[in-house]
């Protein structure tokens, strides 16, 4: 219903979540853009899907909505949200356990190319070319800087 709810091409769904509460249960849509979400896209992609659960349910069906955008903290997901935040620094932790971290180059078809940040003895750091195909990706988040 989320992604049917959705303008066409501008717009794309990076989490639905249903809460297990019977009385009222809490339905939280994250949505993503390429060039990001504004407050009036999320209440009319609010008000879109409530129409489709109405529709679906009934009107007497007891629900809370939410609709934002996933914060800076929520790991990206989808290969969109990995293109926005080309020339990042991401912290990429993958199936075997290890992590890397470094600055998203590009993103392909298949995955991603990062400049891996490689700790020297002392204090120099070298950038190191990698491809992570999105399989191998277990959490992938934006490393915030405050320098």
């Amino acid at each position: 219903m989320a992604e049917a709810s959705l303008p066409e091409g501008e717009l794309f769904i990076v989490d639905v979540a249903v809460s297990d509460s019977t009385a009222r249960p809490k339905v939280t849509v994250l949505a993503d853009g390429e060039q990001g979400i504004t407050i009036d896209q999320c209440a009319t992609l609010s008000r879109r899907i409530s129409k489709k659960i109405e529709e679906a349910f009934g009107e007497e069906l007891s629900y809370t909505i939410e609709v934002s955008s996933p914060g800076v903290d929520f790991p990206l997901t989808q290969p969109q949200q990995f293109k926005r935040h080309t020339g990042r620094s991401l912290k990429v932790k993958l199936q075997d356990g290890t992590e890397k971290t470094g600055k998203l180059e590009e993103v392909t078809d298949t995955g991603l190319n990062l400049a891996e940040e490689v700790k020297q003895k002392g204090k120099k750091v070298t950038y190191v070319p990698v491809q992570i195909p999105f399989g191998d990706i277990v959490k992938a988040n934006v490393v915030i800087s405050f320098k």
